[in-house]
């Protein structure tokens, strides 16, 4: 009919002005095709760091690598809808494992560099898309370098003491003391991040039960298939 017809004379049109590309594969005139959203269907990775439980939704790596790297890179942040299903899954995931009781969702911060190059926080974005309510407990100072080309040790090292907990300004106490946390990120590499995250929010009295992100690193060792257990969400 002629609204179909000026519907796609207006798409057209505006493709040629805005071009767009799947971000998974880079298929033309989609920012996601059907096939690899299909990719984004929640796999629940679950692994240790350090001694902490760590459930993500999703590998880092195809797809869904493509996918978080253009949303935090490029700018295309209505991406994120597509991975609001794992970060959920892998709360799921971790409020399965923790014992029953009251939890609250923690955020690891974003850094004030990303900040200024992002304009927006990449896990509140996407927890807000799976209507996940988080609170802000911790904050992050600016001498942390950025962690993408950092190994192992050095990444350790970065964030060593980067964090701390809000202070709740009528009681002058730490807002997190007493509270049982999950805490949230986008994703999980060597679990430096997600450590120093743990040690802050413990000295201010709060109980780490886990955490979970987006998606994990997969480890490239012999051993990485007795450090991940994968189940069908």
């Amino acid at each position: 009919d002629v609204a179909s017809l000026a519907h796609a004379s207006l798409s057209a049109a505006l493709s040629l002005v805005f071009p767009t590309w799947c971000a998974g594969c880079d298929a033309p005139d989609t920012p996601l095709c059907a096939a690899c959203r299909a990719t984004l269907a929640p796999r629940v990775l679950t692994r240790s760091a350090d001694g902490l439980r760590v459930s993500s939704g999703l590998a880092f790596e195809g797809v869904a690598a493509r996918i978080l790297r253009a949303a935090k890179e490029d700018g295309r942040t209505g991406l994120l809808r597509a991975l609001a299903p794992a970060l959920g899954a892998a709360v799921e995931a971790a409020l399965a494992a923790a014992s029953a009781g009251p939890v609250v969702l923690v955020p690891v911060p974003t850094s004030p560099g990303a900040m200024r190059r992002r304009g927006y926080r990449v896990v509140e974005t996407i927890a807000r898309r799976a209507h996940l309510p988080l609170r802000r407990l911790l904050v992050v100072g600016a001498g942390a370098a950025d962690q993408r080309r950092l190994g192992r040790a050095e990444r350790a090292d970065n964030v060593a003491g980067a964090m701390r907990a809000r202070v709740a300004e009528a009681m002058h106490t730490p807002a997190a003391a007493g509270l049982r946390v999950i805490v949230i990120d986008d994703v999980v590499t060597t679990g430096a991040t997600l450590g120093e995250a743990t040690r802050a929010l413990t000295a201010a009295g709060a109980h780490v039960l886990g955490a979970a992100t987006v998606a994990s690193t997969p480890r490239r060792s012999a051993t990485a298939g007795a450090e991940h257990t994968q189940a069908l969400v």
